[in-house]
C-alpha cells in the first residue's frame, strides 16, 4: 500500500467529516487507507464517520491519551509506505495526496515532508516551514522579537525564512498539521515521542529524521489550516501546554546547555503572552461584522474551494455548506 492517512480527532466532527470528505475525494485512484483516532471526544463523530466513511478504520479511545499516543497507535498499524499526519481542521485539494507522494517517490533521502497552509483568511501560515529551536531562536520567538524582524535569518530563524513560501526546499522543521512521514525508511524513528502530550511531538520528529541523515522537504502545494478549532490556541492550557513542550525539547536534545536564566524569562513571557492574547480578543470583539458568502460542495472542488479563500483574502468571512451531509462549517 502506498499511503496510510491518519487522523486524530477532538471534539470537532463536522471538521472531521470535511477533512475525511476531502480526503476521500483525494484517494480515489491511489492506493491508500485512512485512519481516525478518536481521544474520547463524547460527541457524535463516531456516528457520523460511521454513516458516511464506512471505509474509515475508526480507534475509539476511551480518554484523551495525547495528540503523540494516539498517533502512534494507527502509525503502529498503518500497512502504507507512507504515513501522512493530517489534523481535522484542513482542507486539501483533489490531487494534494497525489502530488506529496510523487515528490517523495522521487527525492533523494526522503524522510518527511510539508505544505504550504493558509488559514480561512488566506493568510500564509509561517509554521509551515521552522528551524531549529535553538535558546536563541526560541527566545525572539517567545518575546515576539522575531515579529520586528521577518526577514532575518537571525532574528526570525524559527520561521525560517532561507526559503520563501512559495519556493521548495530542503527545511529543519515540519508541521504536525500535515506531515507525511517514510514509514518504510523509518521504521520505529516515525512514530512520535509520546512525552509530548501536545505541540512540540512535531518539532522533535523532525529534527529526529535529520539527524538520521535523511531529508525534510517544504513544497508549497496550498492546503487550508482553521489552526486551533481543536485546540483553542488562545486558552491559558494552550499557553502551558506549548512551553512545557519547548522545556521538554530542550531537555532531550540540549541536555546540559539549557541556561538557567530562561527558566524565570520564560515565565515572564508566559504572562506576557497571555495578557497580549486577552488584548487580541478585545480587539478582535469590536471589529465589525463581515459579510460571509457561502460555497457549497456541490458546485465547487476542494482546489476551487482553497482557491476561493486565498483570492479573498479575510475581505469576507467564508463558510463552506454541505448539502450531502446537511451541515455549514
Amino acid at each position: 500500500m502506498k499511503l496510510s492517512i491518519v487522523i486524530v480527532n477532538y471534539k470537532v466532527p463536522h471538521l472531521l467529516l470535511q477533512c475525511l470528505d476531502a480526503v476521500e475525494k483525494a484517494i480515489q485512484c491511489m492506493d491508500a487507507e485512512v485512519i481516525v483516532v478518536d481521544n474520547n471526544s463524547n460527541d457524535q463523530s463516531r456516528d457520523l464517520v460511521s454513516t458516511y466513511f464506512s471505509s474509515v478504520i475508526y480507534i475509539a479511545n476511551a480518554e484523551n491519551v495525547g495528540f503523540s499516543k494516539a498517533n502512534n497507535q494507527a502509525i503502529k498499524i498503518a500497512k502504507g509506505e507512507y504515513v501522512l499526519l493530517l489534523n481535522p481542521d484542513t482542507i486539501i485539494a483533489e490531487d494534494t495526496l497525489k502530488t506529496v507522494c510523487d515528490i517523495a517517490d522521487t527525492t533523494d533521502r526522503f524522510g518527511a515532508l510539508g505544505v504550504r497552509m493558509v488559514d480561512m483568511k488566506g493568510a500564509f501560515l509561517p509554521e509551515s516551514k521552522r528551524g531549529i529551536p535553538t535558546v536563541w531562536v526560541a527566545f525572539c520567538k517567545l518575546t515576539f522579537i522575531h515579529k520586528l524582524f521577518p526577514r532575518s535569518t537571525f532574528f526570525n530563524a524559527y520561521y525560517y525564512p532561507n526559503i520563501k513560501e512559495n519556493e521548495p526546499g530542503e527545511v529543519p522543521i515540519l508541521a504536525g498539521a500535515f506531515m507525511l512521514i517514510n514509514k518504510k525508511r523509518l521504521q520505529e524513528e516515525a512514530l512520535l515521542d509520546e512525552q509530548f502530550f501536545m505541540y512540540g511531538e512535531d518539532i522533535d520528529l523532525s529534527y529526529r529524521i535529520i539527524n538520521q541523515g535523511m531529508k525534510n522537504v517544504y513544497v508549497p502545494t496550498t492546503i487550508v489550516h482553521y489552526k486551533g478549532e481543536s485546540t483553542k490556541k488562545g486558552d491559558m492550557k494552550y499557553l502551558k501546554a506549548f512551553y512545557e513542550s519547548m522545556l521538554l525539547f530542550y531537555k532531550k536534545h540540549y541536555a546540559g546547555s539549557f541556561p538557567l536564566w530562561f527558566y524565570p524569562i520564560s515565565g515572564l513571557i508566559h504572562v506576557y503572552a497571555s495578557i497580549a492574547y486577552r488584548c487580541r480578543i478585545k480587539r478582535t470583539r469590536n471589529r465589525r461584522a463581515k459579510e460571509t458568502i457561502v460555497l457549497s460542495t456541490n458546485q465547487y472542488s476542494y482546489a476551487e474551494i482553497i482557491q476561493q479563500i486565498e483570492k479573498n483574502k479575510g475581505e469576507k468571512n467564508i463558510q463552506l455548506y454541505h448539502p450531502n451531509f446537511g451541515f455549514s462549517v
